[in-house]
């Protein structure tokens, strides 16, 4: 029987001991089969045997990722990434040739450059190179080595070049006429919805997006925008920001915000809410946030929210929230009134948790505070701390009193009255989280220390 330990990395060697090793295994089987009355000792060689095919198994697939490390590989055949023998070769657009795995991984990491010439890459469609593929088969054969199969691992993202002449066919059916235009952008939106894959082919090439966005652009200084065709695009652009690889570049190609703008303020209710969906997550990255608020869209996210269709509140809050975590966006909402719209919306009671968060965030910003204590803001906070069960709502609606209070004198004897009457404060400073009983007592400091200063008056 072979020895079943350390193998020679040979490759003639290793296929000797794989023919020994399955005619030993046969044999052991065999034995156990026809005998009624074998024994463990038996069961054992069998169990080694079959644990010696598996390390040999395992030793030649190594050998075949990393043939560098024990044959001599022809340069042209090593990817210039990993130095390693190359299993599916790929032309990137300076036409240099890489390992896919391997340039996949660059261009993911937001390189948009060839790393061996640093040339700035027109797109990042990767081309079978079948010519460099064949020459590498035609070696291995000649060296005894078993070239793996790339369909296996063709593409982390899962794309087949099938996929992707879809993905190209569809994209060009968005420059056709209007039929073709929405039969397309319903199946894109499908396909990005269900396939990560199709979403990762957006990133491929910088007119992707352009080209998806066409009639959308095209259609407005024409015939106009025809509803079903904006809310399958405009919700596509939702799918691709998922990605997080396609982040910067959606946001960054220069129709995008304007046209999720337009969406906002004229599509569907799905295409509002799904257009809200997509600055919020494009606002995932700083870089964005400031793009999205520079724009101009904060304007039109508040009048939606100011709308307040059930449909589209959640969205549209959780995008404004998003982008005011950037200091220049709160200014910006600010300046467009969200503070007013926000108070009419949680007095009327309508998605008060998510609302407050917001109004929590403001809080660190002069003008909305002031705002804020202007608009009657505190009888409406000190009643929600009374009816509401949330901690996380209590919590912030104590911090926005906190701010108000120290913000403006007025507004003590509001508190004084409260706590005569309902010992609002009081309770929260022993019911409510660590930070609400923070505030609460900042405040009643605050409060006593007033009526002792009027009382030695």
């Amino acid at each position: 029987m072979a020895k079943t330990g350390v193998f020679d990395s040979d490759p003639t060697v290793m296929a000797r001991a794989t023919t020994e090793l399955k005619k030993e295994l046969q044999r052991l089987v065999r034995a156990i089969i026809d005998d009624e009355d074998y024994s463990t000792e038996t069961v054992d060689q069998a169990k080694d045997t079959l644990l010696a095919l598996r390390e040999l198994k395992l030793r030649k697939g190594s050998l075949s990722m990393k043939l560098q490390d024990t044959l001599s590989c022809p340069q042209e055949f090593r990817c210039p990434l990993s130095k390693e023998l190359m299993r599916d070769p790929v032309i990137v657009a300076s036409g240099q040739t890489y390992d896919r795995p391997f340039i996949q991984k660059w261009l993911k990491a937001g390189n948009r450059t060839c790393p061996l010439t640093q040339q700035v890459l027109s797109h990042t469609i990767l081309t079978p190179n079948h010519l460099i593929r064949e020459m590498i088969s035609q070696w291995c054969k000649c060296q005894g080595i078993e070239l793996s199969d790339p369909v296996l691992y063709f593409n982390e993202e899962g794309i087949t070049e099938a996929d992707r002449d879809h993905f190209l066919s569809l994209l060009g059916k968005m420059s056709s006429g209007l039929p073709e235009q929405k039969e397309a952008a319903k199946e894109l939106r499908m396909l990005t919805k269900r396939m990560p894959s199709f979403r990762a082919l957006f990133g491929e090439s910088l007119e992707s997006i352009p080209q998806l966005l066409r009639p959308l652009s095209e259609g407005k200084s024409q015939t106009g925008i025809q509803p079903e065709l904006q809310e399958d695009v405009i919700t596509t652009l939702l799918n691709l920001s998922i990605h997080d690889n396609n982040k910067k570049l959606v946001a960054e190609t220069p129709m995008v915000i304007p046209l999720l703008m337009e969406a906002l303020r004229s599509g569907t209710i799905e295409t509002r809410s799904n257009a809200a969906a997509a600055l919020f997550t494009l606002s995932a990255l700083d870089s964005n946030k400031a793009l999205v608020g520079k724009a101009g869209a904060l304007k039109p996210l508040i009048d939606l929210l100011e709308e307040g269709h059930p449909l589209a509140m959640k969205d549209v809050a959780s995008a404004i929230f998003n982008l005011c975590i950037l200091h220049e966006n709160k200014m910006r909402v600010v300046r467009d009134g969200v503070v007013g719209v926000i108070l009419k919306k949680i007095t009327n009671r309508m998605h008060v948790d998510e609302l407050l968060t917001i109004l929590a965030m403001l809080a660190t910003h002069q003008k909305a505070v002031e705002e804020m204590g202007e608009l009657g803001a505190v009888p409406c906070l000190l009643s929600i701390i009374r009816e509401n069960t949330c901690d996380r709502t209590k919590e912030n609606s104590i911090a926005i009193l906190h701010a108000i209070c120290f913000n403006d004198r007025t507004k003590w004897k509001e508190i004084r009255e409260e706590e005569k009457v309902y010992g609002t404060i009081s309770k929260l400073t022993q019911n409510g989280t660590a930070r609400a009983k923070r505030k609460a007592s900042g405040i009643l400091e605050r409060l006593n220390r007033a009526l002792n200063l009027t009382h030695t008056a």
